[in-house]
């Protein structure tokens, strides 16, 4: 159940809404005269819906790009490519130091 505080309780209650957003990694709903204002939450709380936002987005956009095109790789080349790039990378790292 989401919690709903005046934003006054972010001055006076602060101590407790950090506690708060940090034992249930949820986020805390602040109102100003009886209307909703902001959010309050915890870094890690935070950080992980950042993630799974950007996850989300990434995999979609493949899922379009994939309906777009008929062309399909393998387990190996796509292992391939990418081992390549990196040594590449790495290479080129190295070179520079």
């Amino acid at each position: 159940m989401p919690q709903i505080r005046p934003v006054s309780d972010l001055r006076n209650n602060f101590a407790d809404i950090s506690k708060i957003v940090h034992a249930t990694s949820e986020p805390v709903f602040l109102t100003k005269n009886g209307y909703g204002d902001m959010v309050v939450m915890s870094i890690e709380a935070y950080e992980n819906k950042l993630f799974k936002s950007e996850t989300y987005h990434k995999l979609r956009e493949a899922e379009l790009e994939a309906k777009s095109t008929k062309q399909r790789y393998s387990h190996n080349e796509v292992f391939s490519d990418l081992k390549a790039k990196l040594y590449s990378k790495i290479e080129n790292n190295n070179a520079q130091t």
